[in-house]
């Protein structure tokens, strides 16, 4: 479903979005203060940070799995055609949004399973094709949220952790429509690397691609989606785990796995 450019936005708070900026009349966010930034590239052979100046070294950069052309052509185009034909909701900071996941509090946390009816039936190839990877041989994923972004929205995503009380060690994103940018960012710096500044790793994430975040990629680095690196439009599929609480064993364990049930019946709606 296409845009509906006379909706308004969604943005809360300081976030922002071209709508908010040109037709509410709210200026462009202030550029932060002048500060040291070190910048580097992610090198997925490698797995190394790489400097973007002579001025610094290489470091490790563990927790990133990437898999170049995870899907093929046609089969980003049906998964495209099938979000479209579905109901795209406003979300914060330009981006429009579909949930396939429970309702949850996270500041409560609490959970309400009564409105989730799974994931999606296209999504079934993909779950089985992310456990033939040896990093995500035991994947189950329990949410799928599908992300719109878009240039002329301005759309973004803030430097942010994703939640661990709920969700487990994996993020798994499949990035469709175009290439982007994901930073990754370290504002308090690197100590163990000399870096007392702040330290952002831009990750290059191709068309029809599979990034997974985990151990300090997920836990440590904040990552975002920076406007200027929208350049065209972009759609994700991002999966989440469930975290150890809710898995065998864990004090959640029985609801965990009636949303496992649910989730991978694989016959969900956007909720």
């Amino acid at each position: 479903m296409q845009d509906d450019d006379s909706a308004l936005c969604a943005c809360k708070g300081i976030r922002r979005c071209l709508k908010c900026e040109n037709v509410k009349g709210i200026g462009q966010l202030e550029a932060n203060e002048s500060k040291v930034v070190h910048h580097f590239l992610y090198d997925p052979e490698t797995r190394l940070a790489v400097p973007r100046d002579a001025e610094t070294s290489s470091f490790p950069f563990p927790g990133v799995f990437l898999r170049e052309d995870f899907i093929s052509e046609e089969e980003e185009e049906q998964l495209i055609r099938t979000m479209d034909g579905d109901v795209w909701n406003n979300s914060q900071s330009g981006r429009r949004k579909q949930d396939f996941g429970p309702k949850v509090n996270f500041k409560k946390q609490k959970v309400r399973v009564s409105s989730f009816s799974g994931l999606p039936a296209v999504s079934r190839t993909l779950v089985v094709r992310m456990q033939n990877e040896p990093t995500l041989a035991d994947f189950r994923p329990v949410e799928q949220c599908n992300l719109d972004y878009h240039p002329q929205r301005g759309s973004s995503i803030d430097p942010h952790l994703d939640d661990a009380w709920l969700w487990g060690e994996r993020l798994v994103t499949v990035n469709m429509l175009s290439d982007t940018t994901l930073t990754m960012s370290l504002e308090e710096g690197l100590k163990e690397s000399g870096l007392t500044e702040e330290v952002q790793v831009a990750v290059h994430l191709p068309r029809r691609s599979l990034v997974v975040l985990l151990g300090e990629a997920r836990h440590r680095w904040k990552h975002s989606i920076r406007r200027e690196d929208v350049q065209e439009r972009r759609v994700c599929s991002t999966f989440r785990e469930l975290s150890e609480d809710f898995l065998s064993g864990g004090k959640h364990a029985e609801l965990g796995a009636q949303l496992l049930d649910i989730s991978l019946s694989f016959r969900g709606t956007p909720i």
